[in-house]
């Protein structure tokens, strides 16, 4: 029995093509890099945020009612992920009320006077 290495199918439908998809070490045709650069030449170094807000007035004084939504929806999931990374720091005496009302709670579950030690 012969042995052959077939990876295109014999049919022609589907499956592998000799010569077929990108070259071995090929990189993207567009790269986030580029992209960027190329905003960046195209509109003068003006900031991203300030082109998506003059898009969306633009939508809205054009009355384009569903892309002044996408924009909302846009807009509100970037702020609405921003306000939910809030964080919280508390002072000395915050943390040290804190630890206080814990002991005494503590010690009323397991009936120990919170001053013992």
């Amino acid at each position: 029995m012969e042995k052959t290495n077939k990876t295109a199918k014999t049919n022609g439908h589907g499956g592998a093509r000799k010569g077929a998809g990108r070259p071995k070490g090929s990189r993207d045709q567009v790269s986030i890099r580029n992209l960027l650069e190329t905003l960046d030449v195209k509109t003068g170094g003006r900031d991203y945020e300030e082109l998506l807000v003059d898009d969306f007035l633009q939508a809205r004084q054009y009355g384009d009612t569903q892309l002044t939504l996408k924009y909302h929806n846009l807009i509100l999931n970037k702020v609405m992920s921003s306000l939910a990374k809030i964080e919280v720091t508390d002072s000395k005496d915050a943390i040290e009320q804190k630890q206080a009302a814990f002991a005494e709670a503590l010690a009323k579950l397991v009936g120990v006077s919170p001053d013992a030690k």
